[in-house]
């Protein structure tokens, strides 16, 4: 894969590590990182390069959010008083934050199962990442924390329409409307967080063990419980009834289903077929 300024990419066993590596720089989210974690996202995803995806990080803390020198481009600081400038500001804002929005929108929308380990701090815009993943993991000395709240923002990126529907509301409003840090063991406790480490190493451990478990699984059957899942969490219980037996009744193989219940009694690895590679664009 391509060499990346924000992120180092491995793949191995059917699982793709993607590791922020500006550990120096707490891994502060500059707008190199807005361009290539959708790219390697959608690559992966696109070419069934693997079947479940590991964000993790480097250095003291797993992302200190938002990179400063971006609020002096793209509307937030805009320092022409022309009258073009002017009127153009909050349109030339809106579409950046869009652009930011639908970076982080890729991992909800990928066909594979993304799991986020954090270590240290998950500040501001590391929320907006972790938030949009499947599960989320931590060391023990791990915090999240809506940050924007302290720096006068409202945070805009993807943190308040997720992280609403994975904990209480009461809970959500006051991460927002105080900042305040909240420690691994506490998000634990509330659902957040799926579980706690001692160390980055022994959770980096523990989650690849937790890929491999999910990666041994048919791709279409954990692609299919991605989907559902996500569908029943905005909408009804009985849509959601519905929209799972017209999936089952356009998607079920069962060739799979009978090749993982002899994998299982044999106690070998399944022989499943690879999700379909993916097209953003037409082609013929």
């Amino acid at each position: 894969m391509s060499e990346y300024e924000c992120f180092e990419v491995t793949i191995a066993d059917e699982i793709a590590h993607v590791q922020m590596s500006r550990g120096e720089k707490r891994n502060s989210m500059i707008q190199s990182f807005w361009n290539e974690l959708p790219e390697i996202i959608k690559d992966i995803d696109e070419n069934s390069r693997a079947r479940v995806i590991v964000i993790s990080s480097t250095g003291p803390h797993f992302c200190a959010g938002l990179d400063v020198s971006l609020f002096h481009n793209g509307g937030v600081q805009e320092p022409s008083t022309s009258r073009e400038a002017r009127f153009q500001k909050g349109a030339k804002f809106m579409n950046t934050v869009k652009v930011m929005q639908d970076s982080l929108s890729v991992i909800s929308d990928c066909r594979l199962p993304v799991l986020a380990a954090i270590q240290g701090g998950c500040i501001g815009g590391g929320v907006d990442l972790v938030t949009a993943c499947d599960m989320r993991y931590a060391t023990r000395d791990a915090f999240i924390t809506i940050y924007e709240t302290k720096i006068g923002m409202t945070a805009d990126v993807g943190t308040f329409p997720r992280i609403a529907k994975l904990v209480p509301e009461g809970v959500a409003r006051e991460l927002a409307y105080t900042g305040r840090k909240m420690p691994a063991e506490e998000g634990v406790s509330i659902g957040l967080v799926n579980r706690v480490y001692d160390d980055q190493q022994s959770m980096l451990d523990g989650v690849m063990e937790i890929a491999r478990e999910i990666a041994a699984n048919a791709p279409l059957a954990v692609y299919g419980c991605k989907r559902a899942i996500t569908y029943a969490r905005d909408h009804s219980t009985q849509d959601s009834l519905e929209w799972i037996a017209m999936w089952n009744a356009s998607m079920l193989q069962t060739e799979e289903v009978i090749e993982a219940m002899q994998a299982n009694g044999e106690k070998r690895k399944g022989d499943f077929v690879e999700l379909p590679k993916w097209r953003s664009k037409y082609s013929a």
